[in-house]
């Protein structure tokens, strides 16, 4: 059957030249297959690449007519790699880049495949920005569609609260306009492309603000005991000092060429009256503990997100655990701080810890079915490893290290019910309902209803979350 199907698109194909086809005897296809997360076994029946939202339209009516299962591939970040289907047709868009800024520079339209890095350079040059993530060969749209934790989230809001548009292919491969005003926009804000492949988003932009931002280091002789202590002076000042909201503060802990590392990554976006107050910030979070380098600075937004990820490897095997908690207790705190200690000594295990504050931390539940809003911290716990070999070992220290934070959250009663769908794995033994209902909580049914509406066969099927 695979035979016949691959025989049928490359027949079809032949009268489209504008989208490449790249079948399994390609000499390019282990490298267009290659997605983040590299030890997801599945392949693909073929990998084609549209390069118009016509092209997109054309695909979808195709694969439909002709009941050829497909997936869409974007940045191709996602944490477990379900981009790659097994057997599937994969329709990769990321030819869709394009950015176009409006005339009165208050929104801009960004290709449905475009990188972040790609996202923030050419809007950069525009004077103009909008919230990204730290990871530049992240796709955009995926990123911000399903949340969205930065470096601007207290500032301007969550990825997903930067969406104001989309044109979407629909299941019978219509081009479809989403303003402001249609209730799928909703479902796209926190659900991506569970209803059909979005060619292009239109997004609010800002002035290019001032920036100051960088690393701040700390001591990891004994990171069990760093963490707790400089957890608790954080606390300290979380209660006796209110957070402005041109500072987004990340922490993270992974192994750097010079050994384990723990850093807080600062970011502080606003006029350039404002540096001075964002550097005393700056001095503030070092000296929570013992800092080993203070390397906030004046930059760029594209300079900051290119030294971010630059820690991050291109290719990883292994899984992700994530739990979203209302605070960082004495107890939660010792639970990560005794993990760290054991951070496989492996490029690809990590963990990050994301506070969700300021504006992102307020209600828009008429807006977006992203749940999680009151004020919490999300935690990413990476079991990955740079080499298939180690899988195991990190995959290991993550379980471990999830339990042990879910017991320290729940007897701290700090533990909510939401998870982040860009990190939870469809791995745990929960149903396809489960899942969905700990991701969308209260906004779940309303999300069914509308995959029901817009896409009643389950065109679809193969998308983040999935939607039976």
């Amino acid at each position: 059957m695979a035979a016949n199907q691959l025989a049928t698109v490359e027949a079809f194909l032949q009268g489209h030249p504008t989208i490449k086809f790249i079948p399994p005897s390609s000499t390019e296809f282990a490298t267009a297959r290659e997605v983040w997360n590299g030890s997801r076994p599945d392949t693909p029946l073929a990998i084609v690449q549209p390069h118009s939202s016509e092209d997109v339209a054309t695909l979808i009516k195709f694969v439909k007519s002709n009941t050829i299962s497909f997936s869409i591939r974007s940045g191709g970040h996602n944490l477990e790699g379900r981009a790659l289907v097994q057997d599937a047709l994969l329709i990769d868009i990321r030819a869709l880049d394009s950015v176009t800024v409006a005339d009165d520079r208050q929104s801009a339209t960004l290709g449905g495949g475009i990188l972040q890095g790609d996202v923030v350079k050419t809007l950069w040059s525009e004077g103009v920005a909008t919230a990204t993530g730290t990871i530049p060969h992240v796709g955009y749209f995926g990123w911000a569609s399903y949340g969205g934790y930065g470096p601007f989230s207290s500032k301007w809001g969550l990825g997903v609260d930067q969406i104001i548009g989309a044109t979407v292919v629909d299941p019978n491969g219509s081009l479809v306009k989403i303003g402001a005003n249609n209730d799928l926009l909703k479902g796209i804000r926190g659900a991506g492309g569970v209803f059909g492949v979005i060619v292009d988003v239109t997004v609010r932009v800002y002035p290019a603000p001032s920036l100051l931002a960088g690393p701040i280091i700390f001591d990891t002789s004994d990171i069990a005991k760093s963490y707790t202590d400089i957890n608790t002076a954080y606390n300290n000042l979380l209660d006796t000092e209110t957070l402005p909201p041109q500072l987004t503060l990340q922490r993270v802990t992974f192994n750097s060429p010079r050994g384990l590392a723990f850093a807080f990554l600062f970011a502080w976006s606003g006029t350039a009256d404002e540096l001075e107050e964002g550097q005393k910030w700056s001095e503030k979070i070092a000296s929570l503990g013992p800092a080993k380098m203070n390397m906030v600075k004046p930059t760029t937004i594209p300079e900051w997100i290119s030294g971010a990820g630059a820690h991050v490897p291109r290719v990883v095997y292994g899984s992700s655990r994530t739990y979203n908690v209302s605070r960082i207790t004495p107890k939660v705190a010792e639970a990560i701080g005794s993990n760290l200690a054991h951070l496989p000594a492996d490029p690809g295990a990590m963990f990050s810890l994301h506070q969700l504050r300021g504006s992102s931390a307020t209600p828009h539940i008429h807006t977006s079915v992203f749940e999680p809003r009151e004020p919490h911290f999300m935690l990413e716990i990476l079991g990955y490893s740079v080499t298939s070999e180690k899988q195991n070992d990190s995959e290991a220290w993550a379980e471990k290290f999830a339990a042990e934070v879910e017991e320290a959250a729940s007897s701290s009663a700090v533990l909510l019910p939401t998870s982040y769908v860009s990190i939870y794995s469809s791995s745990h033994s929960v149903s396809t309902d489960e899942w969905v209902n700990r991701v969308y909580g209260d906004s779940a049914r309303e999300l069914r209803a509308l995959k029901s509406s817009f896409d009643p066969e389950n065109v679809f099927k193969y998308t983040v979350p999935s939607l039976e």
